[in-house]
C-alpha cells in the first residue's frame, strides 16, 4: 500500500467512528438531559405538573457543527502524521519508546520546591487575600500561578521520583514495580502536559460541584429560616417633597404624605384590602437619626476598617429599633428575645462580612450617641436576628435601644408590618397572595397605584419561587459543567492508557516468557493504570480545598456560610461513580488487550 491508501483507510475509519459516536451521543444526550432536568427539579421540590419533553433543534445543530470541526482537525492531523512516517517506522512503532530526556534529579527537586512555593502563594492569595481580589485582573495572577505550579509539580516529579524509588530497593525490586515504573517513565514527555490538564479539569469538577451543592443546601435551609411569616410590608415613614416612582422623579402627593403618617394596616384597609385575610399582624416603626451612618458607627476605627474593607458603602444609614418592638417580631419569628439596661444597646447583625467589620469595634464595648444620650454595647460581638424576610442572612445591622430612649416621630425612617395569611391551606394562601402581587385581581394594588402610594415588601411565596429559580439554575449549570470536565478528564486518561496497553502488548508477552504469571501481570497493569488515574486526582483534591474556600467566599452574596461536609460527600460519590467507572473500564479493557492469545 502507498501512503495515500493508508491515509484513506484512516480517514474512512475516523469518519465512521465519528458518525457512530455522534449519533449515539445525541440520542443519549437528548434523553439524559430530560432526566437531569427532572432530577434537579426534584432536588428543589419544584412544580413538575407542566413538565414536558423538550428537543432543542439549535442545540443539536450546534453540537453537530462543533463535533464536525473537531473531527476534521483530527482527520487532518492523522493523515499528516501517517504521511510523514516511513515504512520501517510503522513496522517497528510498537517497539519504540519515547525519546526520554532524563532530568538532573537535584534540579528537578529544586523545581519541585519552586512549584510548591508558587502553589502556596496562589493558595494564600485566594483564601487569606481573597478580599483584595475585586476584579478579573487581580484574580488572574493567582490563577496563572496555580496553572504554572501544577505543570512544574508534574515536570519535577517525573525527574526525581524514579530515582528516589530506585534507592528504596525493597520497593523497587518487589514484584513487577521496576517494570511499572519504567512503563510510566517511558511515556514521561506526554504525561507532564496531559496530567496537568487533567488535574486542572478535575480541580474544576470538584470545586464547581462542591460549591454548587453547598450553595443549594444553604439556600434551601436559609429559605426556611428566613421566611417565618407570609408577608412583610414596608413604607417610608417620611416621604420628602420628591421621590422616585418607577424610575421617574415626582413630587409627593397629599395622599402619600397622609399615608406615611398612618399605620400601614390602615392604609391597606382604606384602599380595599379585607383585613380579615391577615392574622398575627404586628406593625413597628424603624428609626434613624440625621448623619448617623455606618461611618459614624465605626467612629475612630473608620480609617482602619476602610483600608481593610475598601468596597463597603459607609454612607448607609443605621437603623434603630426599640427593644420591645424587636421582641414582638422575634416572638412571632421564633427568634431570641433581648433585654437592655437604660444605658445599653445591642447590635443585631447576621450578614457574615458585616459581622466581621462590626465586631472589630464591638469588642471594645463601642459607645454610641443616640437621641442625645450615650449608650454602650451590651455584648462584645453582634447578636443573631432579623426583622425583614429574605432568601438568606442579609441583615447588615439593627441597633436595639431601651424603650426609654427618646426616639421621636421625626426620627422615624420606615414602618414595617409583618403578618400571616388567614388560611391553613396552600391554595388559600395563594388566593390571598393575589391581593399583593396581581394587579389584575387586586383592588388594593390598583388603588395604591392610582394614588401613587408606595408600599414595598416581600411575600414568602414570591421569595421561595425566586430563590428556587436561582438555586436551580446554579445547580443545573454546575452539574453540567462538573460532569463535562469529569468525563473529559476521565476519557483522556482512559484513551491514553488503552492506547499504551495496545502499544505495549509485546512487553507483557516478554513478562510471561520470563516467568510472570497472569496474576502478577494483571497486578502490574492495575498499578500502572492506578498511578496514572490517582496522580492528577490527588493534586486536584489539594487544589480544590482552597478553590472551594474561595468559591464559597465569592458566592456568599447568594448564601451565607454552609456546612460543606454533605456537599463534599455528594461530590465524592459522583466522582467515584464516574471516575471509578472509567478506571474500571480502562483496566478491564487493557487487560483484554494484553491477554495472551490461545
Amino acid at each position: 500500500m502507498g501512503k495515500r491508501q493508508i491515509s484513506k483507510i484512516i480517514l474512512i475509519e475516523t469518519i465512521f467512528v465519528g458518525i457512530v459516536s455522534l449519533v449515539v451521543g445525541l440520542v443519549i444526550g437528548i434523553f439524559l438531559s430530560q432526566f437531569m432536568s427532572v432530577i434537579v427539579a426534584k432536588m428543589f421540590e419544584a412544580d413538575m405538573t407542566k413538565f414536558q419533553f423538550v428537543f432543542s433543534k439549535s442545540a443539536c445543530i450546534k453540537t453537530c457543527i462543533y463535533f464536525a470541526v473537531m473531527y476534521l482537525a483530527v482527520m487532518f492531523f492523522n493523515t499528516l502524521t501517517v504521511s510523514r512516517y516511513k515504512l520501517i517506522n510503522l513496522l517497528n512503532a510498537n517497539k519504540k519508546n519515547e525519546k526520554v530526556r532524563f532530568k538532573n534529579p537535584f534540579f528537578a527537586i529544586l523545581v519541585f520546591c519552586v512549584a510548591v512555593y508558587v502553589l502556596v502563594w496562589a493558595y494564600q492569595r485566594v483564601t487569606v487575600g481573597a478580599q483584595s481580589l475585586s476584579s478579573f485582573k487581580k484574580l488572574l495572577p493567582p490563577v496563572l500561578m496555580g496553572i504554572l505550579g501544577t505543570v512544574l509539580v508534574f515536570w519535577s516529579l517525573s525527574g526525581f521520583i524514579l530515582q528516589i524509588v530506585q534507592i528504596i530497593r525493597k520497593i523497587y525490586l518487589k514484584d513487577t514495580n521496576m517494570f511499572v515504573l519504567r512503563q510510566i517513565n517511558n511515556k514521561i514527555n506526554t504525561t507532564v502536559i496531559s496530567m496537568s490538564v487533567i488535574c486542572l479539569m478535575l480541580f474544576m469538577t470538584i470545586t464547581i460541584l462542591s460549591c454548587a451543592f453547598a450553595i443549594r443546601e444553604t439556600m434551601e435551609s436559609d429559605l426556611k429560616e428566613m421566611t417565618p411569616v407570609d408577608i412583610n410590608l414596608t413604607e417610608d415613614a417620611n416621604i420628602g417633597e420628591t421621590y422616585t416612582y418607577y424610575g421617574t422623579t415626582k413630587e409627593s402627593t397629599e395622599e402619600q404624605r397622609k399615608a406615611s403618617r398612618v399605620p400601614i394596616s390602615e392604609t391597606l384597609k382604606e384602599n380595599g384590602l379585607d383585613m380579615n385575610l391577615l392574622k398575627n399582624i404586628i406593625e413597628i416603626p424603624i428609626y434613624s437619626q440625621e448623619n448617623f451612618t455606618l461611618k459614624e458607627f465605626f467612629g475612630d476605627r473608620y480609617e482602619e476598617i476602610d483600608k481593610k474593607y475598601p468596597f463597603v458603602i459607609y454612607s448607609t444609614k443605621e437603623k434603630i429599633l426599640k427593644v420591645s418592638d424587636y421582641n414582638k417580631i422575634a416572638r412571632l419569628y421564633g427568634l431570641k428575645e433581648y433585654s437592655l439596661k437604660d444605658d445599653e444597646y445591642i447590635m443585631v447583625c447576621e450578614f457574615s462580612g458585616m459581622v466581621e467589620m462590626r465586631n472589630i469595634v464591638l469588642k471594645d464595648r463601642n459607645k454610641l450617641e443616640i437621641a442625645g444620650k450615650e449608650y454602650i454595647s451590651k455584648y462584645k460581638e453582634c447578636q443573631e436576628g432579623f426583622i425583614e424576610m429574605s432568601t438568606s442572612h442579609t441583615n447588615t445591622g439593627l441597633i436595639l435601644v431601651p424603650d426609654s430612649c427618646n426616639l421621636t416621630d421625626d426620627m422615624k425612617y420606615q414602618m414595617l408590618l409583618v403578618a400571616n395569611y388567614n388560611s391553613d391551606t396552600e391554595e388559600g394562601k395563594e388566593e390571598i397572595e393575589k391581593n399583593f402581587t396581581s394587579s389584575e385581581e387586586s383592588a388594593l394594588i390598583n388603588n395604591l397605584d392610582e394614588k401613587q402610594i408606595i408600599i414595598d415588601g416581600f411575600t414568602k411565596i414570591s421569595l421561595i419561587e425566586s430563590s428556587l429559580g436561582i438555586a436551580t439554575i446554579i445547580t443545573f449549570i454546575a452539574i453540567y459543567l462538573g460532569i463535562i470536565f469529569l468525563i473529559a478528564s476521565s476519557a483522556i486518561l482512559a484513551l491514553k492508557q488503552l492506547t499504551e496497553s495496545s502499544d505495549n502488548k509485546q512487553r507483557y508477552t516478554i513478562l510471561r516468557k520470563i516467568g510472570c504469571d497472569e496474576k502478577l501481570i494483571n497486578k502490574s497493569l492495575f498499578r500502572q493504570i492506578g498511578i496514572f488515574f490517582m496522580m492528577p486526582l490527588i493534586l486536584a483534591i489539594v487544589h480544590s480545598i482552597f478553590g472551594i474556600k474561595f468559591g464559597m467566599k465569592i458566592m456568599s452574596e447568594l448564601a451565607s456560610t454552609s456546612e460543606l461536609l454533605p456537599s463534599v460527600i455528594a461530590t465524592v460519590v459522583l466522582i467515584s461513580i464516574i471516575y471509578g467507572s472509567y478506571f474500571t473500564a480502562t483496566y478491564f479493557g487493557s487487560k483484554n488487550i494484553i491477554k495472551e492469545e490461545n
